[in-house]
């Protein structure tokens, strides 16, 4: 029986994993197309995402001269596609009407209706204000400030927002 529930779980995504591929696919590929357009690196220089992500930094950039694909470029807008794939495909088993009913409810989910409304109680609305923050400050800093979309430091403040946010959303959930 233990078998059969852990199958089943495998091959079941619960909308909470097709959610978090969704989003994390939307964003590989929005990087993938910063990096091709301008550099998510820095002003000038693109990221090659092999070597960032493997940490090293002598192979983790190159300037930037106009649009111009290489390999790490494929490959890291290819895993977003996957991502997305695989993120709607969960969707459509985990949800009723599939990706459309998803995206369609997420004005109505406790992040969004919460931002204006305390109905459901002051520790939601600032968590949504917290997820909010976080977004905002990474848009923001990366849009204007710096326009460096791949700042570890800039990710270790948006993420500790974002993750309370969604702590304190997932609390007010396991309370109901």
């Amino acid at each position: 029986m233990v078998d059969s529930e852990w199958g089943s779980a495998l091959t079941r995504p619960s909308s909470t994993a097709s959610s978090a591929a969704i989003m994390l696919g939307v964003w590989v590929i929005t990087l993938t197309v910063i990096n091709l357009v301008s550099g998510a690196y820095s002003p000038g220089f693109k990221v090659l995402w092999i070597g960032f992500i493997s940490g090293e930094h002598g192979t983790s950039n190159i300037a930037h001269d106009g649009v111009s694909v290489v390999l790490d470029d494929v490959v890291f807008g290819l895993l977003g596609i996957v991502l997305l794939a695989l993120g709607s495909m969960g969707m459509s088993k985990a949800v009723e009407g599939g990706i459309a009913a998803w995206a369609g409810g997420i004005p109505q989910g406790p992040v969004i209706s919460s931002l204006f409304s305390s109905e459901g109680g002051t520790s939601r609305t600032l968590a949504s204000w917290l997820i909010l923050l976080g977004l905002t400050f990474y848009l923001y800093w990366n849009m204007f400030v710096q326009i460096a979309w791949v700042d570890p430091g800039v990710y270790a403040v948006m993420v500790v927002f974002v993750s309370f946010g969604f702590g304190i959303h997932t609390m007010a959930d396991a309370e109901s």
